[in-house]
C-alpha cells in the first residue's frame, strides 16, 4: 500500500544513519584526543608536513560546511510538515456584495466527523489541497482490524466524498485515500 508521505521512511533511515555516523566520528575523536584509544597517536599531526594549507582552502572547506549544515537543517525540518499545504477558498457570485472565505480545515471538518461515524473506522484525517479550481482531498482513515477496505473505500467516496464535492460545489473532487490498520487493543489481564 502506498503512502501519502512516500520518502518519509528513507529520509528518516538516511537521517539516523548520518547520525549514527557523526556520533561515531566524534565518540572516535573524543576517545583518540583523550587517550583512551591507542589507534592513532595523539602528537602526530593530523596530515603529513607542517605547512598549514594556503588561507582560501580553509575558507572553502567552512563554507561548503555551512552550507552542508543548512541543507541537513532544512532536510531535518521538512520531516515535520507531513500534511499537504491547504488554504483558504474564496466564495463568490458578486464581489460588490461581498465575499465568502472557507478554510479548508472547515470545510473537511463535516467530512471527517461523517466518515469517523462508519462503521470500522476509528478515525479519519483530510486535507483538501490545491488550487480551487483544481482541488484534491487527501483522506487518511484508520480502520479497525477485519474491516472490508473495500467497501469501504465505495462508501467514503459514494457517500462523504460525493457529499463534500456537493457541499463545496464542485463537479469532481479527485480523492486519494490511505488505509491504515488500527493495532488490536492487547487483552487486559485482571
Amino acid at each position: 500500500m502506498t503512502s501519502l508521505n512516500r520518502p518519509a521512511r528513507l529520509n528518516r533511515t538516511l537521517l539516523a544513519l548520518i547520525g549514527l555516523v557523526l556520533l561515531a566520528a566524534g565518540a572516535f575523536t573524543l576517545a583518540t584526543s583523550l587517550g583512551w584509544l591507542r589507534v592513532l597517536d595523539r602528537a602526530a599531526p593530523l596530515v603529513p608536513g607542517d605547512q598549514r594549507p594556503p588561507t582560501w582552502v580553509l575558507y572553502v572547506v567552512v563554507a561548503a560546511a555551512v552550507v552542508l549544515g543548512l541543507l541537513f537543517l532544512r532536510w531535518l525540518a521538512a520531516q515535520a510538515l507531513r500534511r499537504p499545504k491547504s488554504g483558504t477558498w474564496r466564495v463568490e457570485d458578486d464581489p460588490a456584495q461581498g465575499v465568502t472565505k472557507l478554510s479548508s480545515d472547515a470545510a473537511v471538518a463535516p467530512f471527517e466527523s461523517e466518515v469517523s461515524a462508519y462503521p470500522g473506522v476509528r478515525s479519519v484525517t483530510a486535507t483538501l489541497s490545491g488550487p480551487q479550481a483544481r482541488p484534491t482531498l487527501l483522506v487518511t482513515a484508520t480502520a479497525e482490524p477485519g474491516t472490508d477496505l473495500s467497501a469501504l473505500r465505495e462508501r467514503i467516496v459514494d457517500d462523504g466524498v460525493a457529499r463534500l464535492a456537493q457541499a463545496l460545489d464542485l463537479g469532481a473532487l479527485p480523492t486519494v485515500i490511505e488505509f491504515r490498520i488500527a493495532a488490536e487493543a492487547a487483552a487486559r489481564v485482571i
